[in-house]
């Protein structure tokens, strides 16, 4: 083959293929992650990401560069999940950018438009790490570069294939540039995603089939298309909390044409087992989600299950089919409210669809809401008791996601639309969603967004705790920041595979307490590793060590480690929270 363009039809089929191939090796990238943890989910942060810019392209009416384009943008940005998720978004931005305006591909332009995706990305990474997905990236872009100034005539199929190879020869060099990555024995995890959306087109291009995967197939081609896409280890979005939030000024009838309203959010979703959904397995799920709820539907039809259901916690639905396997179009709804704000949000959907003429990249404006307050509060939170404490403090909206669940930039604007406040903190509680955060500040025109960089709940505790209302909304950010500073973390969560990382050697199923920045313990014993990784954590000036126990562990148990942890530094105060969080045991801070 020695096809020299590449016009709109073929691209839309490249890169549908990359987004196939990436979905195809999920599970597989996500197995990368250098600590053995149960939320490793750059493969399905990546997948959710590429997605969502799958779904805007295949709704296109009339495809042409240009419309392509705007909706991989579009759709890749606003479906960004996770730090790889974010800077795969922001390759897909730079590479449209160049592309919008060219009926065709060619050599040349390819090469621009990969030079314009790192230039983008880097960009939007305060402190860009190499032996990561930007490294590889960069190798492929001047891999390009050095054969177009060979050959300036170069065939597409050529520059392709070497760009590939040279990644690939990248990815396998990041154990050298990232020493965490080689004692863990695995290569860059974003890296390898990007290899394989790379592989997938390349291999659409020249004609090779690509493995079929019924849940890509089902998106890419009909109105199932992923819509606040939720995964294994990826986030969903839990409407605000009517009384914390500021559409509380909504109606607040207690029936919808006349129907009596027990259960506040109707929730819809599609479930893609991972295993045999069973008759045993089907009557489990609807057995807990009618403890839940009401007006429970499961219908099971060619490999997939359809979910509708009211509830008061849809975040908790959620969480228990996603043990069973793949969440997709999750649609979430606030009954008492519906009535009054379905005008609101037809606009807001209009809008959503129709950028900007003069920038394809800008997010539309949204409907302007009056009598905004001064200062709200979003956070991520994960588990109900946690929810709960950042209820009675004073924020005004819940994002369910976190460890297993990272949310989207979408899920972080639908948040702020609806915030009624001028300014908006946003607690991201999760290194791998302040980026996240980052790029939904950067498409919100209309409100002034301050990200806490909060990288654990105990921070985002500490940071709200921590606001003056006397102060500005810039003196208290500054405030935040310095004050999440002294919180120090650790998590207690088991291994899922054999590893050998900081000098400890790990087998799957070991309990690990893991600190901020490395495993602080490791053993056989819920309590003592958190006894020991506390121990690890202590310092002379520590005042409070608070305890937050996740839904696995009963209140009898984790009274007896308050009772360890008072006997063992009496000059603290110990403070014992049910947070409900799933996967972490224990989530131990100290301040």
């Amino acid at each position: 083959m020695n096809t020299n363009t590449i016009n709109a039809a073929l691209c839309k089929k490249m890169f549908v293929a990359g987004a196939r191939n990436l979905e195809a090796k999920k599970e597989w990238i996500n197995e990368l992650n250098v600590f053995p943890v149960p939320d490793g989910d750059t493969g399905t942060n990546m997948t959710l990401t590429i997605m969502s810019a799958v779904k805007e392209v295949s709704a296109l009416e009339s495809l042409t560069m240009e419309s392509f384009s705007r909706a991989v943008s579009s759709g890749s940005l606003r479906g960004a999940r996770g730090n790889s998720g974010v800077i795969l978004s922001q390759l897909l931005r730079g590479f449209t950018k160049v592309i919008r305006t060219e009926e065709e591909i060619t050599s040349v332009v390819l090469t621009a438009a990969l030079q314009k995706a790192i230039e983008t990305a880097y960009k939007a990474v305060m402190k860009p790490k190499e032996g990561t997905i930007l490294t590889v990236a960069r190798g492929g872009a001047e891999r390009a570069v050095e054969l177009l100034e060979e050959n300036p005539d170069i065939d597409l199929e050529t520059l392709m294939k070497e760009v590939v190879i040279r990644c690939e020869e990248v990815l396998a060099r990041t154990p050298e540039l990232l020493p965490v990555l080689k004692e863990a024995g695995v290569v860059d995890s974003g890296g390898q995603g990007l290899v394989q959306v790379l592989k997938g087109a390349y291999e659409a291009f020249t004609g090779t089939d690509i493995p079929e995967n019924p849940a890509v197939e089902d998106s890419a081609s009909d109105d199932a298309l992923l819509t606040h896409a939720s995964d294994e280890g990826s986030g969903s979005l839990q409407p605000c909390d009517a009384s914390a939030s500021a559409v509380s000024d909504a109606s607040t009838s207690e029936s919808v044409l006349g129907e009596e309203i027990r259960f506040t959010y109707r929730t819809d979703f599609v479930l893609y087992p991972d295993h045999e959904f069973s008759d045993e397995v089907r009557v489990k799920l609807q057995t807990y989600l009618e403890a839940i709820g009401d007006t429970v539907e499961l219908t099971v039809e060619n490999g997939k299950v359809t979910v509708h259901l009211h509830t008061d916690d849809p975040g908790h639905a959620l969480q228990r089919a996603l043990k069973l396997g793949a969440l997709t179009n999750i649609h979430i709804s606030n009954r008492r409210m519906e009535s009054s704000d379905t005008e609101k949000e037809e606009q807001t959907r209009s809008a959503a669809t129709d950028c900007a003429d003069d920038d394809p990249f800008a997010l539309p404006d949204m409907p302007k809401i009056v009598n905004l307050k001064d200062i709200g509060f979003i956070s991520v939170s994960i588990g109900d008791g946690i929810g709960d404490i950042f209820r009675e403090l004073g924020v005004d909206c819940l994002i369910e996601g976190g460890q297993t669940m990272n949310p989207s930039t979408e899920d972080m604007l639908n948040a702020i639309a609806q915030v009624n406040a001028k300014n908006i903190f946003i607690l991201p509680n999760n290194k791998n969603i302040i980026l996240a955060a980052n790029q939904a500040k950067s498409l919100t025109k209309d409100k002034n967004i301050y990200v806490i960089p909060t990288k654990t709940i105990p921070q985002g505790i500490t940071a709200v705790i921590s606001y003056v209302p006397e102060k500005t909304p810039e003196e208290n950010a500054a405030i935040m920041e310095l004050e999440i500073e002294s919180v120090k973390t650790g998590q207690v969560t088991y291994a899922v595979r054999d590893t050998h990382i900081e000098n400890k050697v790990i087998s799957a199923g070991d309990i690990m307490g893991v600190g901020d920045h490395s495993i602080l313990a490791v053993g056989k014993d819920t309590e003592a590793v958190a006894e020991e990784m506390t121990a690890q954590m202590m310092t002379d000036e520590a005042k409070l060590i608070s305890i937050y126990y996740g839904e696995d562990m009963k209140e009898e148990e984790a009274d007896t480690l308050r009772g360890r942890l008072e006997e063992l530094y009496p000059d603290c105060d110990v403070e014992l929270n049910y947070g409900g969080q799933p996967i972490y045991y224990y989530i131990i801070s100290i301040e």
